[in-house]
């Protein structure tokens, strides 16, 4: 099993490249950053995390900005969305965007997806929270289109576009690996529908029943890379044991004394799991 790390990369906080180039040198897998493109202030959708939401929610870099970065900073290290909102996003810009992060890369990048949790966010952009789920299945296969076809041509609901051309093309072939985030009712339909993977949080209730469920249901490969995982060898055996790909774990945003700090401890638990 792989390990890597998740970052919300902020202004005021280490640089999206610098804490690539550690995480690198220390021996991570992945590094995958966040995105939101704002923050509407009046805070109607709720976060689970509690009712008050940390502010890197609204400070972060631009994601592509700060994958660019982070991919001129490094060699080895996979590089990732985590997970881009493509809700928010125009699908010709973004298909773009990521086939010329994973030519730069030399065919690192690891696009993971989703449609976000914050209604009034997703609205300011345009886009109808009730249909958010169709519309990011249609963008996603969009932009497959776009990295695989020549002349590319798509008929939606929502997107339509004939015979464009749009270069570079992904290093990754057919395209980078589509992680597809979530852990709503519907998200396994999504991922054997486009996505090449699964890539939900980490959930101890029944996140193992439901990769089993994948499993079951896959008539391909299916990747599954798990983020927030705890620093916890015991995880990290339950998820080998379940086929999962990559543990990921976030990292504060801060200086490098906070983010080595809780890195560490991740070492530490990944340690541990080896020498079980």
């Amino acid at each position: 099993m792989e390990f890597g790390v998740g970052y919300f990369p902020t202004h005021d906080a280490v640089r999206p490249g610098e804490v690539a180039r550690r995480v690198e040198e220390r021996g991570q897998d992945a590094l995958f950053f966040a995105e939101h493109t704002h923050i509407p202030a009046s805070r109607e959708s709720p976060w689970e995390g509690g009712p008050l939401l940390p502010r890197k929610y609204w400070h972060t870099y631009d994601l592509f900005v700060a994958l660019t970065d982070a991919a001129a900073a490094t060699k080895r290290l996979r590089i990732g969305s985590g997970v881009c909102l493509v809700v928010e996003r125009d699908p010709i810009t973004t298909a773009k965007e990521v086939a010329s992060i994973d030519h730069l890369s030399g065919g690192r990048f690891e696009f993971g997806v989703g449609a976000g949790w914050n209604r009034e966010e997703m609205a300011n952009h345009g886009t109808d929270p009730r249909t958010r789920m169709r519309l990011l299945g249609e963008r996603v296969r969009a932009m497959q289109a776009i990295w695989t076809q020549e002349e590319a041509s798509f008929a939606g609901r929502f997107v339509n576009f004939e015979r464009i051309w749009s270069w570079p093309k992904p290093a990754q072939k057919p395209w980078p690996p589509v992680l597809v985030g979530g852990y709503g009712p519907t998200v396994l339909d999504r991922v054997l529908a486009w996505g090449d993977g699964w890539f939900p949080n980490y959930n101890d209730d029944d996140l193992l029943a439901r990769i089993a469920e994948l499993r079951a249901r896959a008539e391909r490969p299916t990747q599954i890379q798990v983020m927030g995982v705890p620093a916890d060898p015991k995880v990290l055996e339950r998820l080998e044991a379940a086929g999962v790909h990559r543990a990921t774990a976030w990292l504060p945003s801060g200086p490098w004394s906070v983010v080595e700090e809780k890195l560490a401890n991740w070492e530490h638990a990944i340690g541990e799991y080896g020498r079980r």
